[in-house]
């Protein structure tokens, strides 16, 4: 067989983890397999569209690297892959329903289909709409909502993570297949859709999975013979108490983008939400997710999302990239005073930060002392626990002797290390004061990179000009 896999959102607002997950793995399990993968946009609710979804949809895959076999802007065998241009399709299903008697028109109003369920409230029972299926409906001229005829019964069925899944009579309804608006539902659409487009395996979030009866049911009505059901966890937020949604703070995932987390990353954070291969590896590339994703390590309960461990994962993978690699994915995070330097500037600058780097983002805060001349604030000492311990007197001594070393150094990275710390000796203090003093006058910060590299990239007339600053 063939594995055919799609990723059906609707264009409703910009993508984020919890969904995008989903098509992750649908999205792997057809490349596992050497199959199809497939982009179908489902705007058939007219009224949740929100202008610019579709684009977010395309941008979000693309800059993750989910490229559809068949879908818009590509095409395929079963155009158009918009639901919203396949409106005739839906409606020639639908009469055939009807000539089989199994649609009707619904021809209640609002106001009388409220009084029913507010009446089955009362009488402390559910609402089914089976129970007033009118006995002659009308013609269905399109004006009214078109309904599904399903007779209830027990259904069990093999789910592709959750195993064997029953569920009672009770799910099954007559639910609305064609709206008064002349859009299909997503109940009705997304059945004709999957079984035109020969989709085998349809994977859905867990919230899914007690509307799974009806759609067995309809695909019995019809006459197919339904795909492979697969139903993975949900996304839970950091709590691990709520599905993550944009309700609850999930993040746009082109927003990741903007701060500079690798598409890698963040794939190989998702892939790991809910799935693992049975072993202790944690960092992935691409191709391992595709050799070693498998169904069957797909867990049933909902995995967190932990933005530590994603900072953690995308720092990991910032780390094995070479350094023309990492020199490609920073160009538009530079800050703007480095305009002016050259490539194999730069590229000595992220050598030295490419270990402490958890997003590109942080690029111009870890570096900007290397472009720009630092602004040196007196709370910079007096808040640093070695530093304080001198007076302003004792650091002024300590620059004129450092600034005299360094005057006869070399400036590389031994002869550097080699002069201060005979500099210790001969002062009589400890590395922390000695180091750390010339760490703040030379990048106004008490954080930087290993201070010999710092200092050779930063070149000895600007590590002197800016001791000499500070003793002014």
């Amino acid at each position: 067989m063939i594995v055919r896999t799609r990723f059906a959102p609707s264009p409703t607002g910009a993508l984020h983890c919890g969904t995008v997950r989903t098509a992750l793995f649908s999205w792997l399990l057809a490349k596992k397999h050497q199959g199809q993968f497939l982009l179908r946009i489902e705007d058939t609710d007219q009224k949740r569209e929100v202008v610019g979804g579709t684009e977010n949809i395309k941008e979000t895959l693309r800059w993750l690297g989910l490229d559809w076999d068949e879908g818009p802007d590509i095409g395929g065998p079963f155009n158009p892959y918009i639901q919203s241009q396949r409106l005739e399709t839906y409606k020639q299903y639908a009469l055939t329903l009807i000539e089989k008697g199994i649609a009707y028109a619904d021809p209640y109003s609002q106001a009388e289909l409220q009084a029913l369920r507010e009446q089955a409230q009362a009488e402390k029972r559910p609402f089914l709409f089976r129970d007033h299926r009118p006995s002659n409906p009308p013609q269905w001229d399109g004006s009214q909502p078109l309904r599904i005829k399903l007779e209830p019964k027990a259904w069990a069925w093999d789910d592709a993570v959750m195993g064997t899944v029953k569920m009672g009579p009770e799910m099954i309804d007559d639910y609305i297949i064609i709206k008064a608006d002349g859009f299909p539902t997503y109940n009705f659409s997304h059945i004709v859709d999957d079984h035109l487009m020969q989709i085998t395996h349809v994977l859905r979030s867990q919230e899914f999975i007690s509307s799974v009866p009806k759609f067995l049911a309809a695909y019995e009505v019809l006459g197919w013979k339904p795909p492979v059901n697969a139903i993975v966890p949900q996304v839970m937020d950091e709590t691990g108490k709520r599905k993550l949604s944009k309700r609850y703070g999930a993040k746009p995932l082109l927003e990741y983008c903007k701060q500079g987390f690798l598409p890698e990353a963040l794939l190989n954070f998702m892939a790991t939400i809910g799935w693992n291969d049975g072993t202790e590896q944690e960092i992935y590339t691409l191709q391992e997710l595709i050799e070693k994703f498998d169904l069957s390590r797909v867990q049933k309960s909902g995995g967190i999302f932990d933005e530590h461990r994603l900072l953690w994962l995308n720092g990991a993978h910032i780390r094995q990239l070479s350094l023309d690699e990492l020199y490609d994915h920073a160009q538009p995070f530079w800050p703007t005073s480095a305009a002016s330097r050259n490539e194999d500037y730069k590229k000595q600058v992220l050598a030295l930060i490419q270990e402490r780097l958890k997003f590109l983002a942080e690029l111009p805060e870890l570096t900007k002392f290397f472009f720009e001349e630092p602004v040196v604030r007196e709370e910079l000492f007096t808040n640093n626990k070695q530093l304080k311990k001198l007076t302003k007197n004792e650091r002024q001594t300590f620059l004129a002797k450092i600034l005299a070393v360094l005057e006869a150094s070399n400036f590389s990275e031994t002869d550097l290390e080699e002069r201060l710390r005979k500099l210790i000796d001969e002062l009589g203090t400890k590395p922390g004061i000695l180091f750390g003093l010339i760490r703040v006058v030379i990048t106004g910060s008490n954080v930087a990179p290993g201070l010999f590299e710092t200092m050779q990239v930063l070149d000895k007339e600007t590590v002197l000009r800016r001791i000499k600053t500070i003793q002014q």
